[in-house]
């Protein structure tokens, strides 16, 4: 039966990959894997085991508590995560991102290069890498009008995005996975892996300023039809030191992560309803009332949650929890490393496979196949690794998946142009972490 539930999970995982050949959203693949894995353990009432990290043994369990264990641990990335889109699409609301905007004047294609490659790698450090590419790639689309040169600096952003997610526990799911399950801390992540990430977005984006699409200027006019909010700059300064300020909560408190992003989200909603002039009335909806003119603003800003990317999160997490109760990952863990006794060539090939498939699992699955302690020096490679590997294939990451949408980028002139240089940053990155990792943190 353990064969049975091995391909079923391989079966769901084929289906992810395969999401855009298939035309198949990728969470129901997910969604039906894990109904589906944990059925088979309740009918044929396979062994359950909760794991007891101290000890570093399996424990026998009933599938009750097991089930509600996962839960409970999914359920905290899933409301971490429901608090910071949230408060980035109040952000939105306002136009707040627009105040970025204003400080790019130059017209230079290497400055404007390095511009948004750092704002790329700030931005994704506070609010993800996938929003923080959303939003550079709008603000693109209204400096640069000649789509030819707009893919270059797109592609480049996907790169600077996703180096940037990786050293944040904040940055990328995937890390923020790693931070709640308690395999992180902030300030560790950041030391390991801040410089690693620096290297992988420096030596790509210098290789690219010298090459020919980032010569000469850009042609744009200087009409400006924005639609600017007068409070726009305060809630994109109060938004970004609100999820900033969570990492600092969690800290102080030792409470988990979502308590302080809930505050968080308590406080930017505050302040929206205080700018809109609308009632504060988060719990109902009056439904017969103008939906629009009397919509407020955390109202508007939870209905453009991405609840798709919720629920996929939560099929695939219990999906590999299902995985981790049987024991199959840590038997799996054992036979990899038999195979393969070198665990920096591992994680490295874990960085090739997130450009080929979702890095979430990939994750979720080293969670459950490696038993060290906290901030061991292998959680924060995995973090990078994950994080800046998906790079090397337009499809490899989130970031890439909505440029390729928003600028139409074609899979293999990204292949052609782009795959190498993330390549270049991705390997140049590793060997940083991992020489960091010999003669500065030993």
């Amino acid at each position: 039966m353990e064969i049975v539930v091995i391909g079923l999970f391989f079966a769901g995982y084929l289906a992810i990959t395969l999401e855009h050949t298939l035309k198949i959203d990728k969470l129901i693949p997910a969604l039906g894997m894990m109904a589906s894995l944990w059925a088979i353990i309740s009918l044929f009432h396979l062994e359950v085991f909760n794991v007891n990290i101290v000890m570093k043994k399996l424990e026998i369990s009933h599938i009750d508590e097991v089930l509600l264990h996962h839960l409970g641990k999914t359920a905290e990335i899933i409301i971490f995560l429901l608090g910071a889109m949230t408060i980035v699409e109040i952000i939105d609301y306002f136009n707040g991102f627009f105040t970025i905007k204003t400080f790019i004047k130059t017209k230079n294609k290497i400055k404007l290069l390095w511009i948004f490659s750092s704002l790329a790698f700030v931005l994704s450090a506070i609010i993800d890498n996938l929003t923080a590419t959303i939003v550079l790639i709008t603000i693109l689309q209204k400096i640069i009008h000649d789509k030819n040169s707009r893919v270059w600096f797109a592609a480049l952003i996907v790169i600077a995005a996703n180096a940037g997610g990786a050293w944040s526990p904040i940055g990328d799911v995937t890390t923020t996975m790693l931070w709640i399950g308690d395999k992180v801390t902030t300030m560790n992540l950041i030391s390991y892996v801040f410089l690693p990430s620096l290297v992988c977005l420096i030596i790509p984006v210098f290789i690219a300023s010298l090459m020919k699409p980032f010569q000469g200027y850009i042609k744009s006019d200087d009409n400006d039809d924005d639609n600017f909010d007068s409070k726009g700059s305060i809630m994109l300064y109060l938004g970004l030191g609100a999820i900033v300020f969570v990492p600092v909560f969690k800290t102080l408190t030792h409470l988990p992560p979502y308590v302080g992003m809930m505050l968080s989200l308590a406080i930017v909603a505050t302040f929206a309803e205080i700018f809109s002039n609308a009632k504060i009335n988060i719990s109902s909806v009056d439904f017969e009332s103008d939906f629009h003119s009397n919509y407020s603003p955390v109202h508007s800003s939870l209905s453009k949650i991405e609840l798709p990317s919720i629920l996929f999160f939560l099929g695939i997490l219990l999906s590999v929890a299902a995985l981790e109760s049987l024991g199959v990952l840590f038997k799996f863990a054992d036979q990899l490393n038999t195979l393969i006794p070198n665990t920096d060539l591992v994680v490295i090939l874990f960085g090739f496979g997130s450009a080929v498939i979702d890095n979430v699992p990939l994750v979720a699955a080293s969670m459950g196949m490696f038993s060290e302690t906290t901030d061991n020096p292998l959680w924060h490679f995995i973090a990078y690794s994950a994080g800046t590997g998906g790079s090397m294939l337009i499809i490899g990451s989130a970031a890439g998946v909505v440029a390729m949408g928003m600028e139409r980028i074609d899979f293999f002139w990204y292949l052609k142009n782009i795959s190498w240089l993330a390549l270049v940053g991705f390997l140049s990155g590793s060997v940083t972490f991992i020489l960091l990792r010999t003669f500065i943190f030993k």
